[in-house]
């Protein structure tokens, strides 16, 4: 479905290319994890062309068509630096809220956009609410709030570090958001080494001490189980898991997350340090030998 996106547009392409997507994303029905990563999939797919506005014009009040339209915004607004005027796509979220209330998915990217545009705290922990109240643990929320409260964005160290252990006390040990622990302390490992100094011989230290060691145990136990993970991201989440003990130097351990993975290669994190082909391949091999 993806490849079928990027062909370039021919006379009625775009009819069926619409029909596709819009089955596709139904499919999905009330599965809100999955739902969210065939949106993210096929939105960052069509970025390039007309498709989410030709569905919108054909289906005025689909509210997938409104949260296709403004995740492909989104995207756009992101991949550019330059978001402009995003009061249409906010305007399409919620319009869409309005024809699905019980979808968490148009609030979802409505978090992210308000997160691009350093929208202030008070807007965007209530957009949170709207989110959670629907889907406790989605993950695509969950890792937008991250960015929203690191030092980079909107936030620092110590907030990333609460909002952490809050999601921690009740996640359970699937959930989709469960690798949000994992993501902040991979984050915070590529911040120090880009600082460099002091902080960046630091970097692997954070590695040895009880939370990082706690959170790396937790997960090499818990999600290398072959059909353990069961949310739309897994693959995802077991290439994170298999760069962080990378970084914690667990070779043993990372080799047990890259048979887990088998070929499936995630650009992040791994482009964090050059090609993601190169250094999946080179610590396939050292963890595997």
């Amino acid at each position: 479905m993806r490849r079928q996106l990027d062909t370039p547009p021919t006379p009625g392409l775009t009819e069926i290319q619409v029909d596709q997507v819009e089955r596709v994303i139904r499919e999905a029905g009330t599965d809100w994890d999955r739902r969210a990563h065939r949106f993210s999939v096929l939105a960052a797919a069509a970025a390039h062309s007309g498709l989410a506005r030709s569905w919108r014009s054909r289906r005025e009040q689909n509210a997938d068509a409104l949260i296709f339209e403004a995740w492909v915004e989104w995207i756009r607004g992101r991949s550019s630096g330059q978001p402009g005027d995003v009061r249409p796509t906010v305007e399409r979220c919620r319009r869409a809220a309005e024809l699905a209330p019980n979808d968490p998915t148009p609030w979802v990217v409505l978090l992210g956009v308000l997160r691009m545009v350093r929208s202030g705290s008070q807007e965007v922990f209530q957009v949170w609410h709207e989110v959670v109240a629907r889907d406790a643990w989605h993950r695509e929320a969950h890792l937008q709030m991250l960015g929203y409260l690191s030092p980079e964005e909107c936030g620092s160290h110590r907030e990333v570090l609460d909002f952490v252990d809050a999601v921690r006390s009740g996640i359970p040990a699937t959930a989709p958001a469960i690798g949000v622990e994992l993501t902040a302390m991979v984050e915070h490992h590529h911040r120090l080494v880009a600082r460099g100094g002091v902080d960046g011989l630091m970097a692997r230290r954070q590695w040895t001490n009880a939370r990082a060691a706690g959170a790396l145990e937790r997960a090499v136990t818990g999600w290398t189980e072959p059909g353990r993970l069961q949310h739309a991201a897994a693959l995802a989440d077991l290439n994170l898991l298999a760069h962080a003990l990378v970084l914690a130097n667990r070779l043993p351990e990372a080799g047990e997350a890259f048979r887990a993975i088998g070929s499936t290669v995630t650009p992040w994190p791994w482009g964090l340090e050059g090609d993601p082909l190169d250094r999946f391949g080179y610590w396939q091999g050292q963890a595997l030998r």
